[in-house]
């Protein structure tokens, strides 16, 4: 396989020796601001153009190769900085043979060529001769020095994680399902038939998979037949040669060698590295899971054993930092985590059957305990530990009934801390062995057949399936790494020897265990790499058995590396992950050009009612600062979290809580937190709100998710019955106290999608001090644009935000008026002095956001336990701390109120709303969708896309006439109101002369604007005549009598800060001479004069101008006046500045009556030639120049004395 390149217009080809797939990048991106209004709307998604044709057919004399090297395949296209980029594979090695004709490659290089940019092809040269001799000398010495790249190329990053050994692919077959899920007899690989949850380049490949799924039965097998689209997993594979004297198949072997070979396949669903990637989403998918298939071939059976690792499947997190303070959080309740937990062990039962869970964490350490004690509780809760029916005889020990889902708590560190360290790990054989059996395993049998054929007998060889498991073990520890991989070599291990005992073999020798263990070490350690950054621990053992020094030396190395990896590098490698994925926010996968999908995609869009439908819920926010008092966590809450509503509106589906100074923020508070305040309060508000549920006969509330910072707490609870429309809850906090370093200021956030709608609740407690409202502001812009949830996703991506806490805003009046204003019940008077209404009218905070206004009192500061504001010394004003401010515009406001809960000094505030929830049948819009392909299908035929150059006529293929009669839809490039690609001539003429059409009407003729068609501009008068200029301005200099100023002298800092302009020469010098005297040398038309040594500004020491003493010192029978300098723009004449400029563009002047007195009067700019001064006059005085403002110029080098003895330079 080749690959080619055409410069113009820009293509890329991949060529097989039958067929060639072509890439061109279209000028045009989908959802444009350029586009057409009746074009798809893709959010701007970059479009390319994509050919899948015979080589025989196409005309290749264009394209050039751009590579000497091969390349196995493409891993699909990816979009960077508006750029696209064509993924392929140039480097690989064969590292496993499960048999024969089953080969699994790693890939170790990937080049990435830009579709749109020739830019970046000469970066590739580095990668095809990285030791170029175009700069050594004869003798081999380099003299070109060394030279760091100019340009790094966009996807460095990527390419450094995809060459980097843990991916891998086959072109033989589908990688991504284990030997029991996929057919033998299966030729090619069905790209769309892949197991998405183990295909990581799923983003990038998808746009071609798409592509293929429309093509027809016959263009499809040749495309898969080219192996151009590669499939790649993460992980390991392996394979290690058993020869025929170590072959525990003795029985049936025929002196060939036998296969022994190790996969894992890492799930992309939940990818991570090992801090950023803990625990469970709402899919059910969880971190660092792992399938791994044990493969054991000989030349007539072939046995597979699979077993999987995964953590823990609760919604937990871990901090990273120094060992000790890697503390675990659980950030959801066990009720909100039971459908997560049920969703992932239904996938794999559905997957692998029955389910047996080895847990291997600690019974010592409080944190693993924690984790345990949710993890027996879910397990026993689980759907699938119900007992069933199974249909034998009740006289059975097990009572007829069967389990789907067991567990056992293995301490491992417990159990491995004798005498005999990591060998007793072995006893774990005995809890797990009748279940290893009930499981079996995977085993297949080559089978050889006679049959009878057009009159002869032929032999056929087929696959015979004997045996299928059905049931898996899951193994997990915290990281499930180093005590995981060893537990899984010894249940692999096991399975080995029920098969071998099962089929008569005798047991397998120390050999045969030597290369078992050398492969599942190899596989913890590369499994390691990839979520932790080192290889496992414990890795010692695995490969040999034994324990030893060298191996607890090669732990703690390793542990030290995999703390100073997790601390610095696992944010970036989080970060190439995730693009890698297509996960970051904005990020958008390539759209292939197709009328057939563009018009599908339209068409969908307009009957999205059919299978979309509006729903509308209801979210109760509440906030309220409890000034670090608990007593009042026994009071009735009923008033401010239940109010009394109409019926409908009583049991919400969401209700979010937060608390400000749920604890005293002092000095040691402020830099921890402590989560039993929160717990304790999180237990009262869910008993209040699932006794109001059951008054109603409503279903209860559970915990979603709560979050915490030192004194700011956020709790979210959803209705249980609405659980299922709820996934991919996140939490995060920004401190912004002691500029971020303490948490006593700051914001929790937790962001939730219900349905297709992303909700974001933060709540924020900002800055006091009633005059500290711009820090406040400044607070709101950090925590807005500094709080991040996974994959980059900020507060500002969601369709439905709701802020609300204690914004610490005050109302900006005297504490008397204030609080005469409030006995009085004039509330607008207040608002309108409110500092956060006056800073979001003004735009400096909460921009776009919206406020319902207040009609209720002001909630701060109150005496505790009164109705009756601040009697204190202090004597606060008082004022509407507590505020919501939502922002959406599928959100609607009903109620926004306090209530009267007084054992603290603010007042709790709550609102309830109304949102507009997207939610959207998918069976019926897959079905709608493929009608709609058949349909088009019909209509536009084969077409698929453009062989010739770039054409406007791409973009508009398949688009019919609205109308018939009228022209299809325009693009960017073709409007259908141009003739052929002619401009239209205007025929509308304007109303008079001097008016052109109004540049400040909008370009769309349908806006609504109030600016006239037309405006009048008044053209500039013709320029004078060169002779008749320069008489008319010196007639204009000697008959001006008021003395005008001269521009200011010239400063550095006013040179660095204008634009340089070039010089033009001037009609006189200045000219220093040896007793400090200036003089005016007279010029003809073109004299030499000397080269002067300052020429910035003619100045005398006394700060006057020298011309100006010229003039006052002539006599009588003075001589003729030097020539008349040019005029310049911006200076008056008779500046003698030896560099002046060109004049900037004109521009609307500002007129300085101190300054300028007679600006208007100011010469008019003269043509570009050079003006020529008549033949002076002998009755023509030298004019006088007015002085000018003294100044510390640059050549006031003598002081402010005035120079004595000038004299005029007489004409010689």
């Amino acid at each position: 396989m080749k690959l080619f390149i055409r410069d113009s217009p820009r293509a890329i080809a991949l060529a097989t020796d039958t067929h060639v797939l072509i890439f061109r990048h279209s000028a045009t991106s989908v959802g444009s601001k350029q586009s057409s209004t009746t074009s798809v709307s893709e959010g701007g998604a970059p479009r390319c153009i994509v050919e899948f044709a015979p080589w025989e057919g196409q005309d290749m004399g264009e394209y050039r190769s751009l590579s000497s090297l091969k390349v196995q395949g493409t891993l699909g296209l990816v979009t960077i900085n508006n750029d696209v980029f064509l993924c392929v594979a140039n480097g690989s090695s064969t590292v496993a043979t499960i048999r024969p004709g089953e080969t699994i490659q790693r890939i170790l290089s990937v080049e990435f060529h830009c579709l749109n940019r020739a830019e970046y092809d000469h970066l590739l040269n580095d990668q095809v001769n990285p030791f170029p001799t175009d700069s050594l000398d004869a003798d081999g010495h380099d003299y070109s020095g060394h030279r760091e790249p100019l340009l790094e190329h966009p996807c460095m990053a990527l390419k450094k994680l995809l060459s980097g050994g843990s991916f891998y692919y086959s072109a033989d077959f589908d990688l991504t399902k284990r030997l029991q899920d996929r057919p033998a007899e299966a030729s090619t690989v069905a790209i769309d038939s892949l197991d998405a949850g183990f295909l990581w380049n799923t983003y990038m490949i998808q746009p071609l998979v798409d592509f293929r799924s429309r093509l027809s039965d016959r263009e499809r097998d040749a495309l898969d037949q080219s192996k151009i689209l590669t499939s790649a997993i993460r992980g390991f594979a392996a394979t290690v040669t058993v020869p025929a004297s170590s072959s525990p198949a003795r029985s049936r072997a025929s002196g060939f060698p036998s296969n022994m070979t190790l996969i894992s396949r890492l799930s992309c669903r939940r990818a991570g590295t090992r801090f950023n990637a803990r625990g469970i989403d709402d899919d059910g998918n969880v971190a660092n899971f792992v399938e791994t298939e044990t493969i054991f071939c000989t030349d007539t059976i072939l046995f597979s054993y699979v077993q999987c690792r995964g953590s823990v499947p609760i919604f937990w997190e871990q901090s990273s930092g120094l060992p000790g303070q890697q503390r675990i959080t659980i950030t959801r309740s066990a009720q909100a985590t039971q459908p997560a937990f049920d969703k992932h062990f239904d996938a794999l039962e559905k997957a692998y059957g029955d389910v047996y869970v080895v847990n291997l964490l600690s019974e010592e350490k409080s944190s693993e305990t924690q984790i345990t004690r949710q993890y027996e509780y879910h397990i026993r809760e689980s759907e699938l530990n119900r007992r069933v029916e199974k249909g034998v005889d009740d006289d059975e020990e097990d009572g007829g009934k069967h389990e789907q889902l067991k567990h056992i708590n293995y301490d491992f560190h417990a159990q491995t801390r004798g005498p005999n360290g990591y060998e007793a790990a072995s006893g774990i054989k005995r809890y797990i062995q009748d279940s290893a059996v009930a499981f079996e395993y995977f085993l297949s049998e080559e089978v050889q057949e006679t049959v009878q054929r057009d009159g002869r007998k032929q032999s056929m060889i087929g696959q015979n399936v004997i045996l299928s498991q059905a049931g898996v073990f899951r193994t997990n520890c915290l990281d499930c790494l180093d005590r995981t991989n060893l537990v899984q070599t010894i249940i692999s291990q096991l399975a080995l020897e029920i098969f071998l005992k099962q089929q008569g073999e005798r047991s397998p020798t120390s050999d045969f265990w030597a290369r078992h263990g050398t492969l599942w070490a190899d596989c913890g350690d590369a499994l390691s790499k990839i979520y932790a950054g080192t290889g496992a621990l414990k890795s010692s053992f695995t490969r040999s058995g034994k324990m030893s020094l060298a191996g607890a030396l090669a732990d703690m190395r390793k542990s030290a590396q995999r703390l100073y990896i997790n601390n610095f590098e696992d944010k970036g490698r989080q970060n190439t992950i995730d693009m890698l994925l297509g996960r970051l926010i904005g990020q958008m996968p390539v759209h292939l050009y197709d009328p057939i999908n563009d018009w599908v995609t339209a068409e969908l869009s307009r009957r999205a009612p059919e299978y979309s439908a509006a729903e509308q819920i209801s979210i109760f926010v509440g906030t309220f600062n409890l000034n670090g008092k608990t007593h009042g966590i026994n009071d009735d809450l009923s008033a401010w979290l239940c109010p009394q509503l109409d019926q409908s509106l009583q049991v919400p589906e969401i209700v979010a809580v937060a608390f400000q100074e749920i604890v005293q923020l002092d000095v040691q508070q402020i830099m921890a937190t402590d989560p039993h305040r929160r717990t304790a309060w999180e237990e009262v508000v869910r008993k209040t709100l699932n006794a109001n549920a059951r008054r109603h006969a409503a279903d209860e509330y559970v915990l979603l998710r709560g979050g915490q910072l030192v004194g700011a707490s956020l709790s979210v609870f959803v209705k249980s019955c609405v659980l299922p429309h709820i996934k991919n809850v996140e939490g995060a906090v920004k401190k912004t106290g002691m500029s971020g370093m303490a948490g006593n200021k700051g914001a929790v956030a937790i962001r939730l999608e219900y349905a297709d709608t992303s909700i974001c609740l933060v709540t924020a407690h900002l800055a006091a001090g009633f005059a500290n409202y711009e820090e406040r502001n400044q607070d709101y812009r950090t925590i807005s644009h500094g709080l991040r949830f996974q994959r980059n996703r900020s507060i500002e991506d969601h369709n439905t935000i709701i802020w609300f806490g204690d914004f610490n805003y005050r109302i900006g009046m005297e504490n008397e008026r204030a609080r005469l204003l409030i006995r009085r019940g004039d509330l607008g008077t207040l608002y309108e002095n409110d500092q956060l209404n006056l800073q979001m009218v003004h735009g400096k905070t909460f921009p776009f956001y919206t406020e319902k206004t207040p009609t209720f009192m002001p909630t701060y500061k109150y005496n505790l336990g009164t109705d009756e504001y601040d009697t204190s010394e202090k004597a606060r004003i008082p004022a509407w701390c507590d505020r919501i401010v939502t922002k959406g515009d599928n959100l609607r406001q009903l109620y926004y109120d306090t209530a009267a809960l007084k054992f603290s000094d603010h007042r709790p505030v709550w609102g309830l709303f109304q949102c507009a929830i997207s939610v959207v049948d998918e069976a019926k819009k897959d079905k709608i969708s493929s009608e709609l392909y058949a349909k088009r299908r019909a209509v536009v035929g084969s077409h698929t896309a453009s062989r010739g150059t770039e054409s406007d006529d791409e973009s508009l293929y398949g688009y019919d006439s609205v109308e018939p009669g009228l022209p299809p839809a325009s693009s960017d490039r073709r409007k259908w109101w141009l003739d052929n690609g002619m401009p239209a001539r205007s025929t509308v003429k304007p109303p008079s002369n001097g008016f052109v059409p109004n540049p400040q009407r909008p370009s769309n003729l349908f806006s609504p604007t109030a600016e006239p068609d037309w405006v009048k501009v008044d053209k500039p008068s013709a320029p004078p005549s060169r002779a008749a200029s320069v008489a008319s301005n010196a007639s204009r200099v000697r008959g001006d009598t008021q003395a005008r100023k001269l521009p200011p002298p010239f400063k550095p800092a006013e040179e660095q800060s204008a634009p340089q302009q070039p010089p033009r020469p001037t009609t006189y010098d200045a000219c220093p001479v040896d007793n400090g005297k200036v003089h005016l040398k007279q010029t003809l038309r073109k004299p030499a004069p000397p080269k002067p040594n300052k020429p910035t500004l003619l100045r005398s020491e006394s700060g006057q101008s020298t011309a100006s003493i010229t003039s006052t010192r002539s006599t009588a029978a003075a001589p003729p006046p030097p020539p008349e300098p040019r005029r310049v723009v911006g200076k008056t004449v008779g500046t003698a500045n030896s560099e002046t400029s060109y004049p900037p563009p004109p521009r609307k002047s500002v007129e300085n009556p101190a300054n300028s007195p007679k600006s208007s009067n100011a010469p008019q700019r003269p043509p570009s030639r050079m003006l020529k001064k008549p033949p002076p006059s002998a009755d023509d005085a030298n004019p006088p120049l007015p002085p000018r403002r003294p100044t510390n110029g640059l050549m006031d080098e003598g002081g402010g004395e005035e120079l004595d003895g000038w004299k005029p330079l007489q004409p010689s």
